[in-house]
């Protein structure tokens, strides 16, 4: 064979690249959806809760229990803490991923058609820039375990930037309401 006619080698950054552009590019459209619409500055009030608010708080406070055990099942299925990983930690790690993503759904959706990209202060700028981000970033893992070839560093650093985004969105909205008590926005 000819050099020419020599297949190239998947090498790293190839096997990432298509994952990554397809986050960025959620991202990028989180936020132009975000700042291109008109906020329609709506709630939804759910039996139980005095304010949807408290919803949002709510469900991003399960979202953010479930990425510590996310965080927790992949040190254990990984080998990084001193115990044998159990049969059944796998499936923790994947149904609590998907309990996560699930509980953010309804909350990015309110917050994306409610308020927009939101730049009130300098928090719920961060809080709207993090929100876009942690879908993108989701996105790309979620790509990356589709593929093979993936160096071993890619998972464990989307999956520590998904959990970033998460505490970050956590940080700026459900601890603020819950000491507050006052609207996220």
């Amino acid at each position: 064979m000819t050099q020419a006619n020599v297949p190239a080698k998947n090498t790293g950054a190839t096997v990432i690249l298509v994952p990554l552009v397809a986050g960025l590019l959620t991202s990028l459209a989180l936020g132009v959806y975000s700042v291109a619409h008109d906020p329609q500055f709506f709630s939804v009030n759910i039996p139980g809760f005095a304010s949807f608010g408290a919803v949002k708080s709510a469900l991003g406070t399960v979202a953010f229990l479930l990425a510590f055990v996310q965080v927790g099942s992949a040190l254990v299925m990984y080998g990084k803490v001193p115990i044998t990983a159990p049969s059944w930690i796998g499936k923790l790690h994947v149904w609590s991923g998907r309990l996560a993503v699930l509980a953010t759904v309804p909350v990015a959706v309110h917050c994306l058609h409610a308020f927009g990209m939101a730049t009130g202060s300098s928090r719920v700028l961060i809080h709207s820039i993090a929100g876009c981000f942690l879908y993108g970033v989701f996105v790309t893992k979620m790509l990356l375990l589709l593929k093979k070839g993936v160096p071993g560093w890619c998972l464990p650093v989307f999956g520590g930037l998904v959990f970033t985004s998460l505490v970050v969105l956590w940080l700026t909205s459900s601890l603020w309401f819950f000491q507050s008590g006052k609207p996220i926005f």
